[in-house]
């Protein structure tokens, strides 16, 4: 196949890492382009897009794509509920299908080229560059931002996800019971093995989901059931059904190869405990394009032997995530809530520091 274009970063999946990998290289001056298996970027979204505050201080996001949200309403599974506040700590909630667009159309405005609807399927060195047959390009550089079960990961026989978290979620035009001032997130074994279920707020709409790990079955109709009198479920129709697997077996090794990087979920840049990854698919995908830019353009360091210094290992996490898959027995559950250990735990899990005075038990 005649070789027609050549690229300094093809970046392989329009996710969160990859989009704000792309622009910030393209500022930098490379000739970028992203390729994405989707008709278009926001099309069959599968995460709850919640920004941590952190996350939003990564990136400038319009306020129309997003609603804020100060307070967590904890639930045992006897449905009993602690208020939790941090001074000053927020969440961001989001349309996920339209801040990916944004984040698209922000891409090409910064000059990087996109093309959807274009599946990656071979990819051969030559010499310095990266030929990809399929379409007749090579570049300087490839990023696989292209998910959990990733094709560049695969292809370059580099590290992958082997162990996941499986999400169910709806969403819901209103849910006039629901207090939207709070993410409602509800601890049960039995409902939601090894992680949680949710009922949060979002621009326009609410969103009810729940996880398990490998070892049990999400069933989100009994979670809906068994919360039936706090929000109404049944009074409101189902505007919108996902679901969707989240890694949570942190950093996978090798995460690169010569000219070759992972980014996002295709790295393990996924906390184990929490599922959270869109603060590190902020960070780390901007701190890709610009250490891929100084190695192009101004003989850096390779871009992942920095990475491999600045990414955290989350082996704490890693710990707690043992601790949640065995999982706690319900009546554990109810007999913390509320208390002052379990609040300083949670706490520290929501808003990554202790909060103040505040919390209160219902």
């Amino acid at each position: 196949m005649k070789d027609t274009a050549a690229y300094d970063l093809v970046i392989v999946g329009a996710s969160f890492a990859g989009l704000v990998c792309a622009r910030a290289a393209a500022i930098r001056g490379l000739r970028t382009l992203v390729l994405e298996a989707k008709r278009d970027p926001g099309a069959r979204i599968s995460t709850t897009g919640i920004l941590v505050k952190e996350a939003a201080e990564e990136v400038d996001i319009p306020p129309h794509l997003t609603r804020t949200v100060h307070g967590v309403r904890l639930y045992s599974p006897s449905l009993r509920s602690v208020d939790l506040f941090a001074p000053g700590y927020y969440f961001l909630t989001s349309n996920t299908a339209d801040l990916l667009r944004w984040l698209a159309r922000d891409c090409q405005t910064a000059g990087v080229q996109m093309r959807c609807s274009t599946k990656l399927d071979r990819a051969v060195r030559q010499g310095e560059m990266i030929f990809l047959p399929q379409l007749g390009l090579r570049t300087r550089y490839l990023v696989g931002a292209d998910g959990a079960r990733s094709t560049v990961a695969r292809l370059f026989d580099l590290g992958r996800n082997t162990k996941f978290l499986t999400g169910l979620e709806v969403e819901f035009p209103e849910l006039p019971m629901a207090d939207p001032d709070f993410l409602h997130c509800f601890l049960d074994s039995r409902l939601a093995r090894g992680y949680l279920a949710w009922v949060a707020p979002a621009p326009g709409f609410f969103q009810a989901g729940l996880a398990t790990n490998e070892d049990a079955k999400p069933d989100l109709r009994a979670f809906l059931t068994h919360t039936e009198k706090l929000f109404g479920f049944s009074k409101v129709s189902v505007k919108e059904r996902r679901s969707g697997r989240l890694p949570c077996g942190g950093l996978v090794y090798p995460f690169a190869a010569p000219h070759v990087l992972l980014i996002g979920d295709a790295a393990g840049h996924v906390s184990p405990l929490t599922g959270g990854g869109i603060r590190l698919a902020f960070r780390y995908g901007r701190r890709a394009a610009q250490l891929i830019a100084d190695h192009l353009t101004r003989h850096g360091p390779p871009p992942e032997a920095v990475l491999a210094r600045e990414i955290p290992t989350m082996r704490k996490k890693l710990i707690l995530r043992r601790v949640m898959n065995a999982p706690p027995p319900n009546w554990l559950y109810d007999m913390a809530i509320g208390t002052p250990l379990m609040n300083w735990f949670a706490r520290k899990i929501y808003f990554h520091r202790r909060a103040g005075l505040g919390d209160r038990l219902e």
